[in-house]
């Protein structure tokens, strides 16, 4: 299998922003033992804070140039979660499945997280596990290539 883990806005920070809310561990580590998890799996990992480079990632993974076949992406949108209708229709645009996921549980949190604008064009969404949530979206695209 090949799986892209794609973060969004301001998770860069992870470890250092609002540790009381999503922890203190930064990315690459978890990244790294996420990789060494799951040997057979190939990852790729990106983030960035700019919303036009995120869908043109989701592009390059749903119709890559070099034939390559993508399995999935696990994405954290971040706040674009809430406000992005271009990252939906990215995401509607490519066959390649979608798990959306969330470090914190975003519906006990502000009101305005309560909603996602990208939920309707993924093929589930996992929130509320801390970092473990990029682990669980793995696991929902095994079990749904192997279904």
């Amino acid at each position: 299998m090949k799986i892209l883990i794609l973060n969004g806005p301001n998770l860069n920070l992870l470890g250092k922003r609002e540790p009381g809310i999503y922890g203190s561990r930064g990315f690459q580590d978890y990244y790294d033992e996420l990789c060494q998890h799951y040997p057979d799996i190939q990852f790729a990992y990106y983030q960035s804070n700019v919303e036009g480079e995120l869908i043109n990632k989701i592009h390059e993974v749903g119709f890559p140039s070099d034939g390559s076949q993508w399995d999935g992406i696990v994405f954290n949108a971040g706040a674009y979660t809430h406000t992005s209708i271009a990252l939906q229709d990215a995401i509607r645009g490519i066959n390649v499945p979608v798990i959306e996921v969330h470090i914190s549980n975003v519906h006990t949190r502000e009101e305005f997280r309560h909603h996602s604008m990208i939920s309707c064009a993924c093929l589930g969404v996992i929130c509320g596990f801390g970092l473990d949530s990029y682990r669980l979206g793995v696991e929902a695209l095994i079990a749904h290539g192997n279904s």
